[in-house]
């Protein structure tokens, strides 16, 4: 497979939830993997926010809103 030389000059950038039963490292991890299937190229991830489902005063879900990065191939 040949791959393309990426130069980025103009970049998209969309907004992702992520969400875990486990960590908000794994929810970000979640996000990029699920995102990365229709996504090419996504260069850069800003977490935007962190917050949690509180039940019974545990933690059951970590959530994160991201923005991902990523440029176009010439």
């Amino acid at each position: 497979m040949i791959r393309k030389k990426i130069i980025v000059t103009v970049a998209k950038v969309i907004e992702l939830v992520g969400v875990s039963t486990e960590s908000f490292d794994d929810a970000i991890e979640s996000a990029l993997k699920t995102a990365s299937k229709s996504i090419r190229n996504i260069h850069g991830l800003d977490v935007i926010s962190m917050n949690c489902d509180i039940e019974d005063g545990k933690i059951v879900r970590y959530k994160v809103n991201l923005k991902a990065a990523f440029g176009y191939e010439e």
